[in-house]
């Protein structure tokens, strides 16, 4: 695993688990390419952390799995406020100089795990 991705990943949960919204927008890039229940597109670091104030979540990252030196598929628990147990989902993410640069979360890991590699082999054939 690539100590920069990793670490990357980990100060995007750190901020998005803390609720703290201006480190958020310092943890992802300009813009960062996200997917989730309510769509899916490049949003701005403003737009992120209005986001992470907004909605609440906690995702409490339970396994990792290394699909290129840029791509990463974390397993997580997600909480909102007034969930009564966690749900399992899964994220897709990229980093490039050291800031998080898409957040694909998905249902579940098998599909999470398909979209990287659908992710890795366009990157490769740039």
């Amino acid at each position: 695993m690539d100590s920069s991705l990793e670490a990357a990943i980990n100060e995007w949960h750190a901020s998005v688990n803390d609720g703290d919204p201006r480190r958020a927008a310092g943890a992802v890039g300009d813009p960062i390419v996200v997917l989730g229940p309510k769509g899916a597109g490049p949003i701005t670091p403003a737009q992120f952390a209005e986001w992470v104030e907004r909605s609440g979540i906690t995702l409490i990252p339970r396994s990792w799995h290394p699909v290129s030196e840029r791509l990463m598929v974390v397993e997580e628990d997600a909480t909102w406020p007034g969930s009564t147990r966690p749900t399992r989902v899964a994220t897709v993410f990229r980093a490039s100089g050291g800031k998080v640069t898409a957040a694909l979360r998905l249902p579940d890991l098998r599909s999470a795990l398909e979209l990287a590699a659908v992710c890795r082999e366009m990157a490769a054939s740039e």
